[in-house]
């Protein structure tokens, strides 16, 4: 592993444990060159995904992406960033479990949209502007419809 400090290939592992869903190692490690300290995480990569954008070009799957759009969507809401990484690690666990190598950008907007659905409306409604391209107030509705349409429908199941 490379030091992030003076780029030296060698370096040290100091301490290693898994997270508390034993998805994740993390590792400290000592640089011996410079001796700073860092952190990696190792995590179990199914098979290398590509990404085939709405353009056709094709992009390595880039898991640091995903969780920065999740972020910019979940920004200033009470959800505990523990949660957002089980869900990042789920939407991963099955992008690689879908038995394809190259996948559409499509298809993970909607994955992605169907899992923030279940986690924060807010993040939803913020999401689905982006990924669907909203371009009036109209568009807003139609999904803040689609979310009271299912409140109601929860509403009438607590009722029964």
């Amino acid at each position: 592993m490379r030091c992030p400090s003076c780029n030296s290939l060698d370096t040290q592992v100091k301490d290693s444990r898994p997270t508390e869903d034993s998805a994740v190692i993390r590792r400290r490690r000592v640089c011996i060159t410079c001796n700073f300290r860092f952190t990696t995480f190792e995590r179990v990569q199914l098979r290398e995904l590509t990404v085939i954008k709405r353009n056709g070009r094709r992009v390595p799957f880039d898991r640091d992406k995903l969780v920065r759009s999740l972020q910019i969507s979940l920004r200033k809401r009470p959800v505990d960033a523990e949660r957002v990484e089980k869900m990042v690690s789920a939407i991963v666990r099955e992008l690689e479990s879908g038995g394809e190598a190259e996948i559409s950008s499509e298809a993970i907007g909607e994955i992605v949209m169907e899992h923030l659905r279940g986690l924060d409306d807010v993040a939803y409604v913020r999401f689905a502007s982006v990924y669907r391209n909203f371009r009036e107030a109209k568009d807003f509705e139609t999904v803040l419809g689609e979310l009271s349409g299912e409140e109601d429908t929860r509403v009438a199941t607590l009722r029964k």
